[in-house]
Parts: structure tokens; C-alpha cells; sequence
């Protein structure tokens, strides 16, 4: 089942995706359940498809998650899950502009899986992880590398504005063996399954609430596959993870400062 969340009439709703069309929700289904108000919005008039989830406490990410990835960092991958946070204001949505901050003159794509949580998850053991997701989503963990090798920690350079991107929408079922693909302007830059990853979707929810505690609507990114590379205003990213759907977002300069 494919979840949207979406603009609409000057309202902003949730719903399922049948077809060319959302079936409207009477709420936001991960506290309130999948009751529909009977209303049918085809997708030709929607204002926007949203970011699918806004976090509500916080993006847990995982670094180096693929080993093509960490020998391209200069590396191997880490035993455990190399854990760090972005901010739920790094989050944006299907369309919406990466914006590259003017500290940094290099701002890179990578391309993720992201995953929903949907309950309060604290000391879960792998074998229980995934009665703990609600679904699935496609994001893009944008980082600003130069600032990332200058500042030797992560949070300025993963936290700008902008820097989450995900959606489209939620996707309650992963297929296995599913396919993760990275495109800059059309060209093929990251692809991988997501069996390639070093540490499995389980074993990360369980690592991850053994030091804090999950809370419904927190996402977790779960690492990029080598091809990682720079952005720059004017280009196109998009990330696809099949049987979620397909992100793309444009880059763009920040716009100037008014004096």
C-alpha cells in the first residue's frame, strides 16, 4: 500500500494511492488508522505530493552502510552501525529544491532508503525490528563534503536546510532484493540492491534503539551504495527505490539576501 501525503483545496491530507487517484484519509493513518472520508482526489489535481512523513523528533541516518561506498571514502565499512542525526528541518518533499548553502562549494547526492517508524521501538531485538515500521520511503541524505572533511563530525554538514529530501510517498511493503538507483540529469550515477547493505534493516532499528528510543514517525536512513558526487545549481537529482517510487528534486543557489 502506497501512502501519500498532499495538498489539496488549501488543506493539506493523507491518502492512498489507487491508481490516478488518492483515496482521502480521515487522518494521519499512523495514529489514526486507515478510516477514508469517502473522497477521491485524482492526482492531476493535486497541489503537491508533501513530504510523505515530517519527523517528529528525529532522522537517524547510518554511514557507510555499503563497503563499495566506504572504500570510496577512503575506508571499510564499520562494525556496527555508524550512527549519526539530521535535523527535521533538513526535511523536504517530491519537487522541492536542494538549495546549496553559500559556506559550501561542494554539495554532494545520496541516494537512500529511508525507513518510517511506526511504533515506539526501545531495546528491540532484530527478530521484533520490523513490527516496529510502518513503511518505506525513498530520501536523499545530501551532504555538504567539503564542510564534512573541514569541521572532522557530520551535523553541519548533513543539517542545512533542505538537506532530506523524501517521498514520494510511503510504501508499507519492501520487496526483496529491491533495487536502489541514483540519476544526475537523467545519467546513472548510484546502483545497488539493497541486499548490498552491511548491516540489515533489523539489525540497524535494533542497534539504533539501543541508544535512544524511537518514536513513531522518526525515520531512519539506512546508507548510500558507492557513486556518491556533486551537485550543483541548475542540476536534477533523482532517487529511486523500485517498488517505493522515484524522488527528484532540483538543486538551486540560495536566493540572495535582501539589503
Amino acid at each position: 500500500m502506497k501512502i501519500a501525503r498532499f495538498s489539496h483545496d488549501g488543506k493539506i491530507d493523507y491518502g492512498i494511492v489507487d491508481e490516478d487517484a488518492l483515496v482521502v484519509l480521515a487522518g494521519d493513518p499512523m495514529f489514526a488508522g486507515f478510516d477514508t472520508t469517502g473522497e477521491r482526489v485524482p492526482l492531476a489535481q493535486v497541489g503537491a505530493l508533501l513530504a510523505p512523513v515530517i519527523p517528529r523528533s528525529k532522522v537517524v541516518a547510518v554511514g557507510k552502510n555499503y563497503r563499495d561506498h566506504a572504500a570510496e571514502m577512503g575506508g571499510e565499512a564499520p562494525g556496527e552501525p555508524l550512527l549519526f542525526l539530521k535535523p527535521n528541518t533538513a526535511v523536504i518533499g517530491l519537487g522541492d529544491a536542494i538549495v546549496v548553502p553559500p559556506q559550501s562549494e561542494r554539495v554532494d547526492y545520496e541516494g537512500e532508503l529511508a525507513v518510517v517508524i511506526g511504533k515506539i521501538a526501545r531495546n528491540v531485538t532484530p527478530a521484533d525490528a520490523l513490527d516496529h515500521v510502518f513503511g518505506y520511503t525513498v530520501a536523499n541524505d545530501v551532504t555538504a563534503r567539503d564542510l564534512q572533511e573541514k569541521d572532522g563530525q557530520w551535523t553541519r554538514a548533513k543539517g542545512f536546510d533542505t538537506f532530506c529530501p523524501l517521498g514520494p510517498v510511503i510504501e508499507t511493503e519492501l520487496a526483496p532484493g529491491a533495487m536502489l538507483r541514483t540519476r544526475l540529469n537523467g545519467e546513472l550515477k548510484q546502483e545497488a540492491p539493497l541486499t548490498d547493505m552491511v548491516h540489515d534493516i533489523p539489525s540497524i532499528i535494533a542497534y539504533a534503539s539501543s541508544v535512544f528510543t524511537l518514536l513513531p514517525g522518526d525515520v531512519i536512513l539506512t546508507g548510500t551504495p558507492a557513486g556518491i558526487g556533486p551537485m550543483k545549481p541548475g542540476d536534477t537529482v533523482e532517487v529511486e527505490v523500485e517498488g517505493v517510487g522515484s524522488l527528484v528534486n532540483p538543486v538551486r543557489a540560495p536566493k540572495e539576501t535582501a539589503r
